[in-house]
C-alpha cells in the first residue's frame, strides 16, 4: 500500500512541476518584467492553495489522505516549496512560537541567500 502512495505522490510532483512550468512561463512571456511575476504568482497561488487544501483535509477532513498527500507533498511541492515554508511558518506563529517563527523565517531566507551564493561560487 505504502508503494502505490509513492506513485501517487509522484505522479503529483510531475503534475506539479508541470503546472508551475506552464503559469510562469505564460506570466512571463506576458511582458518585459523585471519582477520575477512568473515566480512570485506560483508562489502565492502555492501557498493559498496548500492553506485550503490543509483546512479541508487536515481540519475538515473532506479529502482523503492519499489524495491530500498526492495534492500537498506532490503537487504543491513541486509547483512551489514555498508554500510549505509558509505553512510551517505561520502553523509556528499559530502556535504562540513567535521567536521560532522568526528564526525560521529570516533564517530560512538568510542561508538560502547564502546556499545560493555559495552554490554559484562553487559553480565558478
Amino acid at each position: 500500500m505504502q508503494y502505490a502512495l509513492y506513485g501517487v505522490v509522484a505522479l503529483g510532483g510531475a503534475l506539479g512541476a508541470l503546472g508551475r512550468y506552464v503559469l510562469s512561463t505564460w506570466i512571463a512571456n506576458r511582458g518585459n518584467y523585471l519582477f520575477p511575476w512568473g515566480t512570485f504568482v506560483v508562489n502565492i497561488l502555492g501557498c493559498f492553495l496548500l492553506g485550503l487544501i490543509y483546512v479541508l483535509g487536515t481540519e475538515k477532513l473532506l479529502i482523503n489522505p492519499q489524495l491530500r498527500s498526492m495534492i500537498t507533498v506532490g503537487f504543491l511541492g513541486a509547483f512551489t516549496t514555498f508554500s510549505t515554508f509558509s505553512l510551517e511558518a505561520f502553523n509556528l506563529l499559530r502556535n504562540g512560537e513567535v521567536i521560532m517563527a522568526l528564526l525560521y523565517i529570516f533564517g530560512s531566507i538568510a542561508v538560502g541567500l547564502i546556499g545560493v551564493w555559495l552554490g554559484i561560487i562553487v559553480g565558478n
